[in-house]
């Protein structure tokens, strides 16, 4: 595949958004705010950043990457529909439906470029590693890219496995925290602090690097930055919106997990093809 542009990745990115909308009220169930917000960190790596082949996707030296927060997963689906992996209008009509293969939660059963299974938080990291400890056993030059939310590092689960991970200094190794301080519950300072979050990583043998996670040109640089670092993982710490680019679902945790229902899903469309008023849409 030729190498996008920032600007023709940042419209991929919205159209991954509207593909996430159209999804999402079709199912009538699924989250909302999570996959929104990640839709720059996720066309990043698979446009640019990951070796991957949409016509090989168990290519053994292919880049892996685990979605450890797997609510997400219509983000994931969407950006894999974009990028090849599978059909862009199967993922809009099949969402969360009885044998389809976009569950609500990610799963490796279709073969569909998916690693892992998804579903109790905290658990992803830890498969991750495994994986970044084996290329390292290998000798293999394959990287692992694991994507994580912050309310999930409540689970102790997580530090066991960064612990491993900058122990046996695992430079394969790249997670990527989507920072947008909600959960389910609440704010993630509220329910949880998590801060000094950067200091915390970095006690544990990481490499560290705090970014825009709507900022395609820092998102890719700091990607870029985690495959020159030797000796020790790296932890990208994302800083995101959650509902990026739906003014009614930013930054409100009570679209965590809710979809938008017909009118809301309509308003959501118009703003993200009309990037919010700015401009003319063909679809109005």
């Amino acid at each position: 595949m030729r190498s996008l542009s920032i600007q023709e990745l940042e419209l991929m990115a919205n159209t991954i958004r509207q593909d996430i909308v159209k999804a999402l009220v079709h199912a009538r169930s699924g989250h909302s705010a999570g996959p929104l917000g990640m839709a720059d960190v996720f066309t990043a790596l698979y446009f640019h950043a990951l070796h991957i082949d949409p016509k090989q996707p168990t290519m053994p030296d292919r880049d892996r990457l685990v979605l450890s927060n797997a609510h997400i997963c219509p983000v994931l689906y969407a950006t894999l529909a974009r990028r090849g992996f599978c059909s862009v209008e199967a993922f809009h009509q099949s969402l969360r439906q009885f044998g389809s293969p976009f569950q609500g939660h990610s799963n490796t059963h279709f073969g569909m470029g998916i690693e892992t299974c998804g579903g109790p938080l905290g658990q992803g990291i830890s498969q991750a590693v495994g994986m970044a400890y084996a290329a390292q056993m290998d000798r293999a030059r394959w990287r692992t890219y694991c994507v994580m939310g912050d309310g999930e590092l409540n689970e102790g689960q997580c530090w066991e496995a960064f612990l491993f991970a900058g122990k046996t200094k695992l430079h394969q190794l790249t997670v990527i925290i989507d920072r947008n301080n909600i959960q389910i519950d609440g704010f993630t300072e509220t329910v949880m602090p998590l801060e000094p979050l950067p200091e915390k990583l970095e006690a544990f043998g990481f490499h560290v690097i705090e970014v825009d996670g709507h900022n395609m040109r820092r998102v890719i640089d700091a990607l870029e930055e985690s495959q020159a670092v030797y000796e020790r993982p790296t932890a990208i710490i994302a800083h995101t919106i959650p509902g990026k680019g739906v003014s009614f679902m930013e930054s409100d945790f009570t679209w965590h997990g809710k979809p938008p229902d017909e009118a809301q899903a309509k308003r959501a469309l118009h703003e993200l093809r009309t990037l919010a008023g700015a401009i003319h849409s063909e679809h109005e």
